[in-house]
């Protein structure tokens, strides 16, 4: 039997937005446990530039050359002879690696079936943002209604949803972000926007119960004094400092755990129902997968930045 093409972007060595090059490579066959996918969107995040420049070789060692791309939502092709949760036709969405192509395989667990009112487009964001949201929240962030959160990076593509979300289970939302997007934070919900290009967040918020921080660096460093005694501080980007923890008696977490299933399904049901809308920045063809990275680094998009594989 001869084997099927697609197209799919290829990495060959480390290095900046100009290794990824599109080529023509054999279409992937599912396992026993395993379904193939017909990728519709593929979402663009951090992660994949990391990856992409050699910074995380001991934490995602890859094996050249690779296919970018970790979340995905498109078409159940093929399943293996194994699979029951999903059936050929099955419109999903989950973690597919290897999702900067035209197909992808994943394990039937690692994928959630899309409600009738989901678009393909909104469901590429939930594992790439919305999921991240609701750990940093919820799993590790234990948020109640009725406690005060400080997201930084609100516009970005966890901070859009952390707002949303923490506004819904009932939080006081403190936001940061750039002069151009103030107006869209505060459209989200937040209950107050602090510019960080030209006021010190330190200045303005105090005796928060969490902060979910996306940035680190410095960032972290003068988040500190601003939570409560017992409060919580949860990073996105690396391991918190946990002497800085114990100083100010406040607990620090990194992103560890993961929402349940069933967490997931009720994520996917609020974005469905409109109830947490998925703010989507801008989608390219594969085919300008590295226009996408170099804005995905840029860091300045606002919201989730997308690939469309029905445009090569």
């Amino acid at each position: 039997m001869s084997t099927k093409s697609m197209q799919a972007v290829l990495v060959h060595e480390y290095g900046g937005p100009d290794v990824l090059k599109v080529a023509t490579v054999d279409r992937p066959q599912p396992k026993a446990d395993e379904v193939l996918i017909r990728i519709k969107y593929a979402a663009v995040i951090p992660l994949d530039f990391k990856i992409r420049n050699g910074w995380l070789q001991t934490v995602f060692p890859v094996t050249m050359p690779y296919v970018p791309g970790f979340y995905a939502s498109g078409v159940v092709e093929e399943v293996g002879k194994s699979v029951t949760e999903v059936t050929s036709g099955d419109r999903i969405f989950g973690m597919i690696r290897g999702a900067y192509a035209e197909y992808g395989v994943a394990k039937a667990q690692e994928l959630i079936k899309l409600p009738e009112n989901l678009t393909f487009e909104d469901a590429a964001t939930i594992k790439a943002g919305a999921e991240a949201a609701w750990k940093a929240l919820f799993t590790e962030g234990e948020l109640q209604a009725g406690q005060t959160v400080l997201i930084h990076a609100a516009a970005g593509g966890v901070g859009q949803f952390a707002v949303q979300l923490a506004k819904w289970k009932g939080a006081t939302v403190i936001a940061t972000a750039s002069t151009s997007n103030l107006d869209f934070v505060k459209s989200l919900g937040a209950d107050q926007v602090i510019d960080y290009t030209t006021t010190k967040f330190e200045d303005v918020a105090e005796e928060v119960d969490l902060i979910v921080d996306s940035v680190g660096g410095e960032t972290e460093a003068r988040s500190w004094s601003v939570l409560k005694k017992g409060g919580i501080f949860v990073s996105l980007t690396q391991d918190p400092s946990q002497e800085n923890a114990q100083k100010h008696s406040v607990t620090a977490k990194f992103n560890t755990k993961f929402p349940t299933r069933e967490d997931l399904q009720s994520l996917t049901e609020l974005i469905a129902q409109g109830t947490i809308k998925a703010m989507i920045d801008s989608i390219f063809p594969l085919s300008q997968a590295a226009e996408a990275l170099e804005k995905s680094e840029a860091r300045h998009g606002r919201g989730r930045i997308l690939l469309n594989m029905n445009y090569i």
